[in-house]
This record gives structure tokens, C-alpha cells and sequence, in this order.
């Protein structure tokens, strides 16, 4: 009886709501003001010359921080411009400056990734496609794997590429890269913003490298400079690689066993990593890089110090090292610190490859410094 009163209650209230006047529908689908807003930043034109926009009526200065400070001009719409260039085909980084605060363009979808994101990134395409650039040739590909940290006790996150051949050659064992990251990243930003598996893939299409995995662990421990820079969290990241990650790469994958296919470099703070960990263990690493790393240019940096003995041996390590690649952007302020240890490693007789190249601590001298060494890593076992 209860059930047929409600069902009768139900139906009296949708008649009645049905019944009812209803408000007038005043939506409109084109030529709204979402669509006359609509601002496009950056624009990169076909001349390689690029503007950009931002809304900002109330502001009454705004600059654009791109390779220096720039003015923009505003409109009388409250929309303020900048054009640059033109510039190289490139990767490049900006942020806007509207009355002292810095902000990121909110334009654009395009991010410096990493544990904060501080800087908006645009990129000019080369004609051809550049090096760092999707081309039309076999890709690798990508995947994310959790494991649970035994040094810091909790569940931990990697990235590993496959280069093309891993699915295709069933049979064969692959050498690995261990890929680090710098300071304020996580182990995404190798592979999106440092576009590592698309250098690779370019490059193994032109046949200039060997096919590799390359595994991107996170580098530090707790999201704080110590955690990726100190002794103690370098300590922990060690623990970690030897104990947790490198077993794990071993086990789960078609892996060439052997230091001679085990690689490891980094840029910034993990070129530190690298270079202390690899030199550290050539039980385990043939080919050890560092790419910008601070550690190594600071001007209080000791070698034997944090590699007590390496000095002294070079006629073992040159015997164990295939290579230790060096390489920092020309315009970096640890520039010079870099060249400061390949004097010491002259003095002391013990190879090395130096590379540099144009920039400062930007991510446009990582990408070349990492086709680089992927050009020269595992060549003389493979």
C-alpha cells in the first residue's frame, strides 16, 4: 500500500513539474565571449619568430623572461605581446613577469615538468625534424614500473624505454642505461621533457647507436636538495640502485649481462650521482657520464675525497673504464669548474671524453649531451 502511495506521490510531482513555466533558454553556440578571449601563446611562426600573449587588463608592467628580460607591449584589450627572434630550432623555456611576480604562460599546455613546475617550454621544429624530434621512423617504447624501496621503505617509481628491436629481436639481451635526473625532477622528465626515447629511436633508425634500454629512476629521496645531493642521500639512492633497481631491470628484462653492458650518467644533480656511483662500482659500470653535474665543478670539490684511491690507479681504471664522458653547456657557470676536473684527471693520466656544447643549465645542452654519449656507449661489446 506504502509503495503504490509513493508511486502515486512521484507521479503527481513530475505532471506538475512538466506543467510548470520553465525560463527562457538563452544559450548561444558561436560568437560568445569564451570564443572572442581566446588568445593563442606562444606562436611560433614559419620564420622561426615567436609571439607571445598574455590577458592581463589590471597589470601595469609585464615582462617576458626568455633567454633575458624582455618588454611586452599591451593592446587595448588588456592583451600584452612580445615577438622574438628569430632563433634556432630549439628547445627553449619562458616565464612572464606581471607586476614582479613571476607566472607561467597559461596559454600554454607545455611544462618544465618535474616536482614544481617553474618554467613554461616552447619549441622551434627544425627543417628537417631535429634530432630530438618525433621523425618518421620505428619507436620504442615506454613503460612505468613501481617497486618497493628497501633503502627508503616505501613504493618507488621508474620509467624504462625498449628501443624497437626489444619486441621485435625475442632472442637477443639488451646493454642498459641508467638515466638520471637533476635537482627539483622526478624520473618523468628524462623521458618527456629530455625526449630520451625519441633520441634514441632517431638514432638507432640512422643506425649511429646501439639498442638499449634505458632505465630513469626518481634521484632523490625526500624532495629536498639533500635528498639527491648530500652524502646520506646519495648513500640511500647507491643502496637503492644496487639492492633494489638494478635487480629488479636484471630479472624483469631481456638484459646483456655484464659491466661491459651497464651504463650510467646523469645530468646536474644526477650527473653527480653518476659519476660517484659509476666510479664508485666499476664492478658494475663500463661506461659512467656526467652531464652539468654541480658536484664535480664545485670549486671545493675533491675528487679523492668522495673516491678515495681513484687517482692513484689509473692504469686499472683506464683497464676497467670503455668511457667516462664529461660534458656541460658553454655558457654554464659550472663551466669551468668541469674543465678543472679533466685538468685533474689529465694530471693523473686517466681518460675521459669531453663534450661541450652551447648553452647554459638548460635542458636544450642535455638532449645533445645524451645523443652524444648514446652514440659512443657499448660500441666496442655490441
Amino acid at each position: 500500500m506504502q509503495q503504490l502511495i509513493a508511486a502515486a506521490l512521484a507521479s503527481a510531482c513530475l505532471v506538475a513539474a512538466q506543467d510548470a513555466p520553465r525560463p527562457k533558454n538563452t544559450y548561444h553556440s558561436s560568437g560568445g565571449a569564451s570564443t572572442a578571449q581566446r588568445i593563442v601563446s606562444p606562436e611560433v611562426r614559419s620564420d622561426r619568430t615567436i609571439v607571445f600573449r598574455l590577458r592581463a587588463p589590471e597589470a601595469s608592467k609585464v615582462t617576458l623572461s626568455f633567454s633575458g628580460a624582455k618588454p611586452m607591449s599591451r593592446d587595448e584589450s588588456g592583451v600584452w605581446s612580445a615577438t622574438i627572434g628569430p632563433v634556432a630550432p630549439e628547445i627553449y623555456q619562458y616565464n612572464f613577469v606581471v607586476d614582479g611576480v613571476r607566472m607561467l604562460d597559461p596559454g600554454n599546455p607545455h611544462l618544465k615538468n618535474g616536482r614544481t613546475p617553474d618554467a613554461s617550454i616552447v619549441e622551434v621544429p627544425g627543417d628537417p625534424p631535429r634530432f630530438d624530434e618525433l621523425q618518421a621512423v620505428p619507436h620504442g617504447a615506454l613503460q612505468i614500473r613501481t617497486y618497493l624501496s628497501t633503502a627508503l621503505h616505501k613504493p618507488r617509481h621508474l620509467y624504462v624505454y625498449t628501443p624497437p628491436e626489444y619486441d621485435v629481436e625475442r632472442s637477443r639481451r639488451f646493454p642498459v642505461l641508467y638515466l638520471r635526473h637533476g635537482s627539483g625532477d622526478t624520473e618523468e622528465n628524462w623521458s618527456d621533457t629530455g625526449r630520451a626515447g625519441i633520441i634514441l629511436d632517431n638514432l638507432l633508425a640512422q643506425h649511429k647507436a646501439v639498442p638499449m634500454l634505458i632505465v630513469m629512476p626518481n634521484g632523490d629521496t625526500d624532495g629536498t636538495w639533500a635528498g639527491g645531493s648530500s652524502p646520506d642521500g646519495m648513500e640511500l639512492l647507491t643502496r637503492e640502485l644496487l639492492t633494489d633497481i638494478i635487480p629488479m631491470i636484471d630479472r624483469t628484462y631481456r638484459v646483456a649481462p655484464g659491466r661491459e653492458n651497464r651504463a650510467i650518467t646523469g645530468l646536474s644533480m644526477g650527473g653527480g650521482q653518476a659519476f660517484t656511483m659509476g666510479l664508485k662500482h666499476l664492478d658494475l659500470f663500463a661506461w659512467v657520464g656526467e652531464f652539468s653535474s654541480g658536484l664535480v665543478s664545485d670549486n671545493e670539490f675533491h675528487l679523492d675525497r668522495y673516491l678515495p684511491g681513484f687517482l692513484d690507479r689509473p692504469d686499472e681504471v683506464n683497464r676497467q673504464l670503455k668511457l667516462l664522458f664529461l660534458s656541460c653547456g658553454t655558457e654554464d657557470p659550472r663551466y669551468f669548474g668541469q674543465l678543472d676536473l679533466a685538468d685533474t684527471l689529465k694530471q693523473h693520466q686517466i681518460r675521459y671524453v669531453w663534450y661541450p656544447t652551447p648553452g647554459v643549465h638548460e635542458w636544450k645542452v642535455w638532449r645533445h649531451a645524451l645523443a652524444e654519449f648514446a652514440q659512443k656507449v657499448f660500441q666496442e661489446t655490441h
